[in-house]
């Protein structure tokens, strides 16, 4: 299992676009991704999941992928989130 810990740049936080956005690039991996958030756990491949977190600019959540292109896909999430979530920068 790959862990990460992120904080949110982005100054709307996690909201509708980057949301989908983040899905998106979640489901091109066969990994299981979860984003660990205020002591509860979120699906990082389901939109709705994503959303209910409610995470905001300066929020810090951790990263936890797990399978067989784990690094891979924790790269690819983590540089999203770092980079102010905008998919151009990927």
């Amino acid at each position: 299992m790959t862990e990460r810990r992120l904080t949110v740049t982005h100054p709307l936080g996690l909201h509708l676009r980057p949301a989908k956005d983040l899905c998106k690039i979640a489901m091109e991996y066969e990994s299981k991704i979860t984003i660990r958030f205020r002591s509860r756990e979120f699906n990082a491949k389901s939109l709705l999941s994503v959303l209910s977190a409610c995470v905001q600019q300066s929020d810090e959540l951790i990263l936890e992928c797990s399978g067989s292109d784990e690094d891979a896909a924790a790269e690819a999430i983590s540089s999203f989130i770092e980079h102010g979530m905008d998919e151009t920068d990927r």
